[in-house]
């Protein structure tokens, strides 16, 4: 199977699976979805779904948030781990969205990436889920699923991304990536899947190479 042939199976298969896809992190608008992904780093979207509604009774806009202190904030989201930096972020971009973007989340690439504790990918998430911006965020489940289907070197997350853009259909991306991650997690974990779960990796690896992860 080429490249191609196997972005086109992996489609069909996920559209078949998965043929609605729900954001996973429970939100109201852009900026309760922007502290959600940011609370998500090294936490499941469980457990964000858990802390989100005790800090958003509380604060779920900017002006709200900024009348909490940090450590006011970092007590509730403690859970969540990184407590101390996400907490501190969380205030920070605050602040700035008020300041800069009249309490609104901009809807641009660059000026969300300036945000304390905003990276690239929380940039796309917010992007793609929020405004409907096409973009291809690369969690460690499409991560690591695109290097078992032969499609990226497993190299870095960007390569990742960029070769993920190429090979799907752009019209497809903010559907594909949120399949890609609930195909990861029902079929295909990170510690040796079962092939009988995992079956396109299985498909795949009738006709390919198959190669082991190797983070």
């Amino acid at each position: 199977m080429t490249k191609k042939q196997k972005a086109q199976y992996i489609m069909e298969e996920l559209d078949k699976l998965y043929p609605e896809t729900p954001v996973p992190l429970d939100h109201k608008d852009a900026y309760t979805l922007l502290i959600a992904v940011l609370l998500s780093a090294q936490c499941t979207d469980d457990r964000v779904n858990q802390i989100t509604p005790l800090l958003f009774e509380k604060a779920d806009t900017p002006a709200k948030m900024i009348q909490l202190s940090v450590e006011e904030i970092k007590a509730i989201i403690r859970p969540c781990g990184l407590s101390p930096r996400k907490s501190q972020a969380i205030y920070d971009l605050s602040h700035i969205l008020i300041n800069e973007h009249n309490s609104e989340v901009p809807a641009d690439f660059e000026a969300l990436e300036r945000l304390p504790g905003v990276g690239h990918k929380t940039a796309s998430v917010v992007m793609s889920q929020a405004f409907g911006v096409p973009a291809f965020p690369v969690d460690t489940h499409i991560h690591r699923l695109m290097y078992r289907w032969g499609l990226t070197s497993g190299k870095s997350v960007e390569q990742t991304e960029k070769d993920a853009k190429k090979l799907f259909p752009e019209s497809a991306w903010n559907k594909l990536h949120l399949q890609i991650i609930f195909y990861g997690r029902s079929h295909s974990p990170a510690r040796s899947p079962k092939l009988s779960v995992d079956y396109i990796t299985r498909e795949i690896g009738k006709k390919s190479v198959l190669k082991t992860y190797k983070p």
